[in-house]
């Protein structure tokens, strides 16, 4: 007698407990089990192969990695990039960031006295 037979007890991943545990073969399809029930919480579920479904954390790691390869996939191709920023933009005069650096600090000196 090879492969499973229903009721044979498989570890799976339990997502209303939230933890792997001993599960009960319900039902069989093509020799694998199928479908699985909780022997903690007699929850029934699709057997998961034993993999924990991914995290919200690690689900938005995922989709900020993706922005990211998107940005860096999409840029211009016109040149050679030597990550050196012209004087003007470096200095900060052409974007007006001086200019708010120092009102922030005059502010800062107003408020501390």
């Amino acid at each position: 007698m090879d492969g499973l037979r229903l009721g044979d007890v498989i570890d799976d991943y339990c997502v209303k407990c939230r933890r792997m545990t001993n599960h009960a073969v319900v039902s069989i399809l093509e020799k694998a089990a199928a479908k699985v029930r909780c022997r903690t919480c007699y929850h029934d579920h699709d057997y998961r192969h034993e993999t924990a479904p991914p995290t919200k954390k690690e689900l938005k790691q995922a989709e900020l990695y993706k922005q990211v390869l998107a940005g860096v996939s999409s840029a211009p191709e016109g040149g050679e990039e030597t990550g050196i920023l012209p004087e003007e933009t470096a200095a900060g005069e052409a974007n007006g960031v001086e200019e708010p650096v120092a009102e922030l600090k005059k502010r800062a000196k107003k408020t501390s006295k």
